[in-house]
């Protein structure tokens, strides 16, 4: 099984300035190979560069200038272009599937913040100073880095990447060979429909409520997102006070990402404890908090129909608050780890489907929150009846695997 693990560095202050300069000259060189790579295909010959191509060149480069891309480990300039190469690949993938294709853009000095070691040992060192009292990692052209490591490292470290968020920096493991370590079996089987009002209601009729980090926070963060409007949006130079502004907008978001990661990692886990297999709708988070499409009005050129897009706008907005997605990953790796079982199934008609006689029809839910079926009478909360079809549907799953 493979694992990461994110710790918080606390870096010195010539550590740090360190770090900024790796992450801009791996920027550099990043931008550096998407010119050529846009500059080869321009000519009148269409030559196409690839990785390997670039690759090649990196000797070169780091003799020509020691002083930058000299000082930094090879094998992360190397994973640099691989990411480069990787956008790439997922643009012509795009182009042949007919989606929107999404051409790789160059990266601002605030939007590359994470450079990649793809082997522990060549150009960093996680645990450098094994007999020390504080753990380290050593980064080539950097040092060794004072680590807070809040719970201990399992398996074989096999990547190590750097990262800033804000002004803190981390550092991340990827890890392999992760045993798994089963849980007593607690003979406990649920299921849960996720919702907007209620963060989730299991198949016992318990509502885990939703704690609306983005609306609690909702009037802090319009304020300084205001306070950052009145500034101009492209600058060559931005004064202190513009810099002030973005930063506490983007501290206001990272405090609103945190909390919602620590509730959906708590409550993943509390799931994890008391069921030995989990039952959940197989969301599709993309599609349903996509904008509809406008209606042009036949009757009148250039003017559109209402297309409920206001309505659906704030429907989006809870969805994306609530973090679907993000909890049900959480929650297959949790139960992974514990040796539990996840089972996604079938959304379609999970709260119009009645548990007791099987009628499936939209009449049966006429409000949002109220079931009542039309032809045997039986009333219940919706998002109760949802959890109850969704524990029916994974049973029949693990019947069908018996």
């Amino acid at each position: 099984m493979i694992r990461a693990y994110k710790f918080l560095m606390r870096p010195t202050v010539r550590q740090e300035q360190a770090l900024r300069e790796m992450l801009a000259d791996h920027c550099s060189l990043y931008n550096g190979a998407l010119q050529e790579r846009r500059g080869a295909y321009r000519h009148s010959s269409k030559t196409s560069v690839r990785y390997g191509d670039q690759s090649a060149q990196l000797k070169e480069i780091r003799v020509f200038d020691p002083e930058r891309q000299g000082r930094w480990s090879f094998s992360s300039q190397q994973a640099t272009l691989r990411r480069l190469d990787k956008a790439f690949q997922a643009f012509f993938r795009r182009v042949k599937a007919g989606q929107t294709p999404g051409y790789p853009r160059f990266k601002g000095a605030g939007h590359f913040d994470t450079v990649t070691f793809p082997k522990d040992g060549d150009g960093c060192r996680w645990d450098s100073t094994p007999h020390g009292r504080q753990v380290r990692v050593r980064l080539q052209g950097v040092g060794h880095v004072r680590v807070h490591q809040h719970r201990p490292v399992k398996g074989r470290v096999k990547t190590i990447s750097v990262k800033r968020e804000g002004r803190r920096w981390h550092v991340v493991l990827s890890c392999d060979e992760v045993s798994v370590e089963p849980w007593p079996a607690t003979g406990s089987i649920v299921g849960i429909d996720m919702g907007t009002v209620h963060f989730f209601t299991d198949s016992n009729g318990v509502h885990k409520e939703n704690p609306r980090f983005c609306a609690s926070m909702g009037e802090e963060l319009a304020a300084a997102q205001r306070h950052l409007d009145t500034f101009p949006r492209r600058t060559r130079r931005r004064t202190k006070k513009h810099c002030a502004a973005a930063r506490k907008v983007a501290k206001i978001h990272a405090k609103i990402r945190r909390q919602r990661l620590d509730h959906h990692h708590k409550t993943a886990l509390a799931l994890v404890r008391e069921h030995d297999v989990i039952g959940h709708e197989k969301l599709n988070t993309a599609g349903m908090t996509k904008t509809p499409a406008p209606k042009p009005d036949p009757g009148n050129n250039g003017a559109f129909l209402p297309n409920g897009a206001a309505a659906k706008a704030g429907l989006n907005r809870s969805i994306l608050d609530a973090g679907w997605g993000l909890f049900l990953g959480i929650l297959a790796q949790k139960a992974e780890s514990a040796a539990r079982r996840v089972i996604p199934v079938n959304a379609r008609n999970t709260s119009r489907e009645c548990p007791e006689c099987g009628h499936t029809g939209k009449e049966n839910r006429v409000i949002q929150a109220k079931f009542e079926c039309v032809k045997c009478g039986h009333i219940g909360n919706a998002d109760h009846v949802g959890a109850l079809n969704v524990l029916k549907r994974a049973g029949l799953v693990l019947c069908a695997e018996a």
